[in-house]
């Protein structure tokens, strides 16, 4: 198993290997091979770290009004931007946008690590990302690395791991990421094509956090789930109308915590390979919190569970 955490973001552009011909259907816990998505986007074709230059409000956008950004491609703010910089895999790769001010700062601490640094003035900058973009003077556009596959975050057992059932709100999931590496998680696992890419408004959400906590894109979570119940995991799903609550359903055995989208919730052939489906009690009356919210909620129980 891998032990660097300092990797992560989107596969794209890839196609996924699919099972060998002639073989029969996943039908349950019958041990069928997990079909992942193994290695990233390969770089190439594109110079990763341009000679510096000054941008400015006379320059070629300035008179075009609001480019087209690519979110995928784009890192915004300063949590997000100076935890990427600080990556290792990141290393030779990027364009690292700054204001005057922030490029002064990242040479003062030394916060480059080997990246020119493009002076940018403000408003072009802000052109450049989608509207509303809170890019605290710097942006570091980028290629999508490599991710992890189920083994990397999964083998040996133990500790938590969060698997998102087709959530695309990227504020949600990006507050999810910040929680589930506060609260020590061993990673994340989404299905490759319901998920958004971990960059851009997700990237800002989750303050750095999808630099540092591992990610495998897998093709069918329920398949995820059968693999990771031989690695020795026990799967425990949120769910609202659940008799059992969480606090009851948690152990200190690992443990992969599932949560479904907002409208939809889990997905029942994702809920029918979760060991236990549980809810959290409110008390309160409030008929139920964000997803975000209860999956830090969920987080704090987990974690307390395991270190009880």
């Amino acid at each position: 198993m891998s032990r660097n955490p300092e990797r992560n973001d989107r596969k794209s552009g890839q196609k996924t290997a699919s099972k060998p011909a002639g073989k029969p259907p996943f039908k349950g816990r019958s041990g069928d091979a997990l079909a992942e998505p193994r290695g990233g986007p390969k770089p190439g074709g594109w110079n990763p770290n341009p000679p510096a230059k000054s941008f400015s409000a006379s320059g070629p956008r300035a008179g075009g009004g609001r480019g087209k950004a690519d979110p995928d491609g784009f890192l915004w703010g300063r949590h997000p931007v100076l935890a990427a910089l600080a990556n290792p895999a990141r290393k030779g790769m990027g364009r690292l946008l700054a204001t005057a001010d922030r490029a002064a700062e990242i040479e003062r601490d030394d916060l480059a690590h080997g990246h020119a640094v493009e002076l940018i003035d403000p408003q072009v900058l802000e052109r450049m990302l989608p509207a509303g973009a809170v890019h605290q003077g710097l942006a570091f556009k980028v290629q999508p690395l490599e991710g992890v596959t189920l083994e990397d975050i999964g083998d040996p057992a133990q500790g938590i791991i969060v698997m998102l059932d087709q959530l695309t709100d990227p504020q949600n999931v990006g507050a999810i990421f910040r929680s589930a590496l506060a609260f020590g998680a061993r990673g994340i696992v989404v299905q490759d094509r319901h998920s958004p890419a971990l960059a851009g408004a997700l990237a800002k959400a989750a303050a750095g956090a999808t630099e540092r906590l591992p990610c495998a894109r897998v093709t069918n979570l329920s398949r995820a789930l059968e693999r990771l119940a031989d690695l020795g995991w026990r799967a425990v799903g949120l769910d609202g109308n659940s008799e059992e609550t969480l606090a009851s359903a948690l152990d200190h055995r690992p443990t992969v915590l599932v949560l479904g989208s907002e409208g939809d919730g889990i997905r029942r052939l994702v809920a029918e390979h979760c060991d236990v489906l549980a809810k959290i009690p409110m008390p309160g009356g409030f008929e139920s919190l964000n997803v975000s919210n209860a999956a830090a909620v969920a987080l704090y129980e987990a974690s307390r569970k395991q270190s009880g």
